[in-house]
């Protein structure tokens, strides 16, 4: 007797941390035998991990359910929006289950119940590494789920729970498997990075034959023995990441950090319930740029927070010029439902929220047009993201796949994605660098 495989479609929204919940599921689905197709095609069952962050991607998640109900007789929605089943049930009705974020387990269970495993699931078609979404020479690599913080602005506590830290042997373990399935750079995404292990009390874990203490630290100095580029994101300033920046000096990991700042008001930052200590932050950014020149500061930064004066505004731009940040973000405040920033007095229209956005980042543009035209005639090693008919593009150690800038080479040239090259930086603009390759480099 033959069987049919049952098909599954998988949308995945929402951030890094989302994209490992996917992954997840994806690897699991596929260890049972499902056949994993596009949401487009004639599928038995679409899963859609949402997310629920803020208005805008709200309405994503709810415009791309809407779309799969009205193709689909089966749908099954997880992620962060899944965590106000409420909402999504009051819309749409139909949807089989819903679940909130890194749900793999009652994931499925649902799929279990609405499409039944095969009856020979097939494991060996799991690559030791799991199904992955990103590309096959960088990954992201999850260490911890939720956080014990309580910004304001943020309800992603509600969300994904507190602190829940994961063995630094699994982690370890996972990285490993990475690395040797041809992975060349690791990102280390977790709600708050660096408190890493606080839930676990640093407790210690043993790994081929060594005792490991469970924090950020020891875990970037083993990830660092591995050939691979190694990279860590969402990195709240805890005062031990100091330990990190000599692990960057000595070459173990990369030279970059992505600190979320927020503000330069000590006022807003309070009212956010931020670190409210500018001055020591930029103390801090020197220190850090002395014992490791070559490091890379990204960060992110909210315009228009209820209350934001022009006067604190001021002081954002001038905490910026001070700081010459390397890579910046900024988003107008956004309303989140459930969070406590709401309550606040004195929103601010819109339109001076993004007039001082559009302010803020004509700034930093300047600062990042200066920071990149004193890398030409830098020699760099860059990692090679695509092979295009014309040029090269690739990243160098202070940019982060999707987010920052990018290392352009033009010219054809016989090269592979995932090669590390040397190069020479020609040109630049507030963005991306240009490059010729070193003789024998190529």
């Amino acid at each position: 007797m033959t069987y049919s495989t049952p098909s599954i479609g998988f949308i995945s929204l929402g951030c890094p941390k989302a994209t490992v919940d996917s992954e997840r599921i994806l690897t699991q689905l596929r260890a049972e035998g499902y056949s994993i197709q596009s949401a487009d095609d004639d599928v038995d069952l679409v899963i859609i991990n949402t997310c629920g962050f803020i208005d805008a991607a709200v309405t994503e998640s709810l415009d791309v359910i809407g779309a799969a109900v009205n193709e689909h007789d089966r749908v099954i929605v997880t992620g962060c929006l899944g965590a106000r089943a409420e909402l999504v049930r009051q819309q749409f009705p139909e949807v089989l289950a819903i679940t909130g974020p890194h749900a793999l387990a009652e994931v499925m269970t649902a799929v279990h119940t609405h499409l039944p495993a095969p009856h020979d699931p097939l494991t060996s078609l799991v690559p030791p590494q799991g199904v992955r979404l990103t590309p096959s020479h960088y990954a992201y690599l999850k260490i911890s789920e939720g956080c014990d913080h309580r910004c304001s602005f943020c309800i992603i506590p509600s969300l994904r729970g507190d602190l829940v830290s994961r063995g630094i042997g699994e982690v370890l373990n996972e990285a490993t498997r990475l690395v040797e399935s041809g992975v060349r750079e690791i990102l280390v995404i977790a709600q708050d990075t660096s408190a890493y292990g606080m839930d676990l009390r640093h407790r210690t874990d043993i790994w081929h034959g060594r005792a490991l203490r469970t924090d950020i630290t020891t875990l970037a100095r083993e990830l660092g023995t591995l050939p691979a580029w190694i990279r860590l994101h969402y990195v709240y300033p805890h005062p031990h990441v100091d330990t990190l920046i000599p692990l960057m000096a000595e070459g173990l990991i990369l030279p970059y950090l992505d600190l979320p700042l927020q503000h330069g008001s000590e006022r807003v930052l309070r009212a956010m319930k931020r670190p409210a200590a500018s001055e020591q932050v930029l103390k801090r950014l020197e220190r850090w740029r002395v014992d490791c020149p070559q490091l890379v500061l990204r960060s992110t930064f909210i315009v228009g927070f209820p209350g934001e004066t022009e006067a604190e505004f001021t002081q954002l731009l001038e905490f910026l010029q001070a700081a010459q940040l390397d890579r910046v973000g900024c988003f107008p405040y956004s309303a989140v439902a459930g969070a406590a920033a709401n309550a606040l007095p004195d929103s601010i229209p819109e339109a001076i929220k993004l007039e001082r956005l559009e302010r803020l980042m004509t700034l930093q543009a300047e600062i990042s047009r200066a920071k990149l035209a004193a890398r030409i005639g830098q020699r760099l090693t860059v990692l090679v993201d695509a092979v295009e008919e014309d040029a090269i593009i690739a990243r160098s150690e202070g940019d982060a796949p999707e987010i920052d800038g990018e290392v352009i080479i033009s010219g054809e040239w016989e090269i592979d994605v995932g090669d590390f090259i040397e190069v020479e930086i020609i040109d630049s603009d507030a963005h991306d660098l240009w490059a010729v390759p070193i003789d024998d480099a190529l």
